[in-house]
């Protein structure tokens, strides 16, 4: 548990918070039981409540895990009370733990807002929060430029997993974001009596940084949606051409083996005794592939 007493605030944050901080900042700043339980309980999805003297909030950060190559998401949450911020999350959030070293080293000349208040406070957190998704965005990118430089370089088969973890990837993050739509619009629309009214264009301004976030996403998901369907077309094409050229062989040596069965069967082979008797049949047979070829060109099945 860390706290930083600025002007007119504190702002405690808590990183994998016990049954014990809990209840030690329950008492303190005298939170609903309600709220000091779910700060002990995940949270799947996102919400603003107000219990009694306190705001709640919680948020989903999308992280990344390098070894399973996936987003997932962290929660964090928010309690706006009576002069004091407190933030409570079970994972390392990279934005909040830089931040809290910064006001650390310099707190005088660290300005998160012109307004100095918990409220003001909460909005630069979102905006760092949500600021952060981008580099992420622009490595989603990355992997789609990639993954279209290799489709067409004659690498499908190998694009087939790495398309399906870049989808997943998508996706994730997509079910992360999603749901705090609502709940950003909450705060820039509705009245909270811990956020001062003066901040409600800031908090709208997040919306739009939401909205471009999940526009983004949207652009990641058609594109990989459309370079999946790509790969699978080229794919489907080189099996076809496959097939194509394995049936082509087959329909060739299909009379050629039956002339050869036909000789077989024969008490005695033509031109058997012949001293050229085994290239005149090569020679036919050469003849009988030669033929189905011009065939199969005339129809045009080649």
């Amino acid at each position: 548990m860390k706290e930083i007493k600025l002007n007119s605030f504190s702002w405690i944050d808590i990183q994998k918070p016990t049954k014990d901080d809990i209840q030690q900042i329950r008492k303190r700043f005298d939170l609903h039981p309600i709220l000091a339980e779910d700060l002990l309980t995940p949270t799947l999805r996102p919400k603003a409540v107000e219990y009694g003297n306190a705001l709640y909030l919680v948020i989903h950060v999308p992280l990344y895990n390098t070894e399973a190559r996936s987003t997932y998401p962290a929660e964090v949450d928010f309690i706006i009370a009576d002069s004091v911020l407190i933030t409570c999350h079970d994972l390392d959030i990279y934005q909040i733990s830089e931040f809290i070293k910064e006001l650390e080293q310099n707190k005088k000349d660290k300005m998160y807002h012109k307004d100095d208040s918990a409220g003001a406070l909460l909005y630069y957190l979102l905006e760092m929060l949500l600021e952060s998704c981008f580099p992420k965005l622009d490595h989603i990118s990355k992997k789609l430029e990639n993954i279209e430089k290799e489709i067409f370089a004659g690498n499908e088969k190998d694009m087939v997993f790495e398309i399906s973890v870049v989808k997943r990837d998508i996706l994730n993050f997509r079910r992360t974001m999603k749901p705090q739509r609502t709940v950003v619009e909450s705060l820039g629309l509705r009245t909270y009596r811990l956020v001062d009214v003066q901040l409600r264009p800031y908090f709208q301004d997040l919306v739009s940084t939401n909205i471009r976030i999940w526009n983004s996403l949207e652009n990641a998901k058609e594109t990989i949606e459309s370079l999946e369907a790509t790969n699978n077309s080229l794919l489907s094409n080189k099996l076809d051409m496959t097939m194509k050229i394995l049936t082509i062989f087959s329909a060739v040596m299909l009379p050629l083996t039956v002339y050869s069965n036909i000789l077989a069967m024969s008490a005695s082979i033509p031109f058997g005794n012949h001293p050229y008797g085994f290239w005149i049949h090569i020679s036919i047979m050469l003849f009988l592939a030669i033929t189905t070829i011009t065939f199969f060109k005339i129809k045009k099945w080649l």
